[in-house]
């Protein structure tokens, strides 16, 4: 009987640059009996985009209406009014390189354009006690814990723990990173995958010498092949400590590698209607999440696209800050096209670690801030602009906290309960286990968490 440790030297599984966002080495240690979902519920999947680096909020979904918008306070980044893009509320307008992002947004209830409506935009979204480090306030916007940046467990993770039971081999492949880094959104005491594209998190080689060292399960305990047969079949070295937990976390490590090796295998991928990613890291990571929302079971996939710390020649329109808004906004609109099967099933959300100063600073960019903007899509969204108008925009705002930043009006937590009881159906008790604390926040903020009804 050929060692598992042999099997796995000998085929360079342990060099194929495979990635596993987990907390404890182990993977499987501590597996958690998920609460029964609806199939309505089970249907329900998302993408999320982390923008690293701190976008400039104010330079994104443009206050007109606020008259500290000017060009005495961003004389090089001001963009004139006939140049944004309206957004159909009197107040709001939209830097002019997310057009492509229109296509989602307008409807005649809205803008007074014929469209879907399926995007909402919310500004002015923070926390309180704002850290201004990105390491800190990225962990805490991805852990769900303000204050504590040593948390390595992800909101996400906890909530996928919260619902299914990892320990099933059919819930082997419910989320991953198409990232070369771990996010650690995604971590947890369970294996998760993080890769640059399906097709590094195989076997290398062709399709039929990674489908041999694949290889087939076992039946009964008997035959198989592989991979597969290996931790399908008869426990070797039994009562070794650790045995079960390694066999179980081989099984699991080789049912998600056969999803992702049925997903290539299956052929180039095209989007569907006329859809197109950008031919750079970002587009083509997003085109591996269509392809993958497409052909597997998966629930969750995060992305990040750097460039967002503009303390520099931040650009008017087409500097460094415009290209990203363009990139971010291209990928909603290609991913709309392509995901029109299941959108009604689908949200993508923005993530950021906090906004940008409100006034210009000497080097024509802006410094790290607090409050910031998130983009919301999907078939099940309320469309609109949400924090940037008339009624809840008052005089001030945009030096209200030390006299320099625009001050938040929603906690990003209050979002993300939105969106994992309203989208995922999770029930309101089960919420502090997946962000913790949150009913006492809630309690201590309410204005805060106070949201929009952006979900139907």
């Amino acid at each position: 009987m050929i060692q598992r440790r042999n099997f796995i030297k000998s085929t360079g599984l342990a060099g194929a640059g495979l990635g596993l966002a987990l907390t404890n080495p182990f993977g499987v240690l501590s597996r958690n009996l998920a609460a029964a979902e609806s199939d309505d519920t089970r249907r329900k999947r998302m993408i999320f985009i982390f923008q690293r680096g701190g976008n400039d909020g104010i330079n994104t979904v443009i206050p007109r209406g606020d008259s500290d918008y000017n060009t005495e306070t961003r004389p090089t980044l001001y963009i004139p009014e006939n140049l944004a893009l309206d957004l159909g509320n009197g107040f709001a307008q939209l830097h002019p390189r997310m057009e492509p992002i229109m296509e989602i947004f307008n409807n005649s209830a809205i803008n007074g354009v014929d469209g879907p409506g399926n995007l909402a935009i919310i500004h002015r979204v923070g926390y309180s006690g704002q850290s201004r480090s990105h390491f800190s306030s990225q962990q805490y916007w991805e852990n769900g814990l303000p204050g504590n940046d040593g948390l390595e467990e992800g909101m996400f993770y906890r909530y996928l723990a919260s619902q299914y039971d990892f320990s099933d081999r059919d819930n082997s492949f419910l989320a991953a990173a198409i990232s070369g880094e771990q996010m650690v959104a995604l971590k947890g005491k369970e294996a998760i995958p993080n890769f640059r594209e399906a097709d590094d998190f195989r076997f290398r080689g062709t399709s039929a010498h990674a489908r041999k060292l694949l290889g087939t399960k076992a039946v009964n305990g008997q035959g198989g092949a592989g991979l597969l047969g290996l931790y399908s079949g008869a426990h070797d070295l039994v009562g070794k400590k650790y045995r079960t937990l390694v066999h179980g976390t081989g099984e699991l490590l080789g049912a998600t590698m056969e999803t992702l090796q049925n997903a290539v295998d299956q052929g180039p991928y095209t989007p569907a209607n006329g859809a197109e990613y950008n031919n750079d890291s970002f587009g083509r990571r997003l085109e591996q999440c269509a392809m993958l929302m497409k052909r597997t079971d998966v629930k969750v996939l995060g992305v990040n696209i750097g460039g967002w710390d503009n303390h520099n020649n931040q650009g008017q329109i087409n500097g460094t800050h415009g290209n990203n808004l363009y990139d971010v906004a291209a990928g909603y609109q290609a991913l709309y096209r392509d995901l029109q099967d299941i959108w009604e099933d689908l949200i993508i959300v923005t993530m950021t670690e906090f906004g940008r100063t409100s006034r210009e600073n000497d080097s024509r960019g802006t410094d790290h801030a607090e409050a910031t903007c998130m983009f919301i899509a999907g078939g099940g969204v309320r469309g609109g602009v949400y924090n940037c108008d008339a009624s809840t925009w008052e005089s001030g705002a945009m030096f209200r906290k030390n006299d320099r930043y625009l001050s938040h009006r929603s906690d990003f937590r209050a979002i993300f309960g939105e969106v994992f009881m309203r989208h995922f159906g999770v029930e309101e008790d089960v919420l502090d286990s997946i962000i913790p604390g949150f009913s006492i926040a809630r309690i201590d903020d309410p204005d805060e968490f106070r949201v929009p009804q952006f979900l139907v």
